[in-house]
């Protein structure tokens, strides 16, 4: 959560009012209580990537004893990206009930801020670390058809956009969200090649990029003639040939049924 005011009425009951407070930061989690104007009276205890998976027996056994139990994360909601996914399983396989008090998610403000086409989309955590696996996830959002949104540090942002523009094209258009929600948000919108040129001079704050979808590829129905008079051969009807074809391509069926009927004369 960047800015507290956004805190709901039912998170601030909530961390007043918890049994427990599992956070990935305990001082954080202070701060957002007093931030908000709620005092805990539950205790609080740390949970975090490498602690998490021993805090988990203890706390199931708390919620098997009737107690309320609230995940608290620094900056995202938990499991996204965040810690929170195993305890979510465990609590789920001990058939302990679990809610979500929803708030604000850089994932969705960054879609809304985009200024891109957003109505379908797809969400891939953080970009890869290493530059072979990064080049390897860029390859595959080539032909990417939906929005893609991911979070990116800080240091490796002008290396990401860099090879992003090398990969998808420099044309590709992005949106480039710091610090959301918060005191300096910014939001840079452009081309891969124009963000890649903005970005090398560094860039902080926590940083999440919304990649628009790869444009429509163009398709030749004579193309796919081969393929339709193959499956003819093979013993399908023309039209059911045609129909498999263009749904699997995105050709339209019509043209392609017309281009069929020319080629077999």
């Amino acid at each position: 959560m960047g800015n507290p005011r956004d805190a709901s009425g039912r998170l601030i009951d909530a961390l007043a009012t918890a049994d427990v407070i599992a956070a990935e930061d305990t001082r954080r989690a202070r701060s957002l209580a007093a931030a908000v104007g709620a005092e805990p009276v539950g205790r609080i205890v740390s949970f975090y990537d490498h602690n998490e998976q021993a805090r988990i027996p203890g706390l199931l056994d708390d919620l098997r004893s009737g107690a309320t139990v609230l995940l608290v994360t620094d900056a995202g909601m938990p499991s996204v990206s965040d810690p929170g996914y195993r305890l979510v399983v465990a609590a789920v396989a001990a058939d302990l009930t679990v809610t979500c008090l929803p708030g604000p998610s850089a994932v969705t403000t960054a879609l809304a801020l985009s200024g891109l086409e957003v109505e379908r989309f797809c969400f891939d955590g953080f970009a890869p670390r290493k530059a072979g696996a990064r080049r390897a996830w860029l390859d595959e959002l080539a032909g990417e058809r939906r929005a893609c949104v991911f979070f990116e540090s800080p240091h490796r942002i002008a290396e990401t956009l860099a090879t992003a523009r090398d990969v998808l094209g420099g044309e590709r258009r992005a949106a480039v969200c710091r610090e959301l929600t918060k005191t300096y948000e910014e939001v840079r919108r452009g081309t891969l090649a124009e963000l890649a040129a903005w970005s090398a001079d560094g860039v902080r704050g926590e940083i999440t990029v919304v990649l628009a979808g790869a444009a429509p590829r163009s398709i030749d129905p004579e193309d796919l003639v081969s393929e339709v008079l193959s499956r003819v051969d093979g013993g399908e009807r023309l039209k059911d040939a045609c129909a498999t074809v263009a749904a699997e391509t995105g050709a339209s069926k019509r043209e392609l049924y017309q281009a069929a009927l020319a080629a077999r004369g």
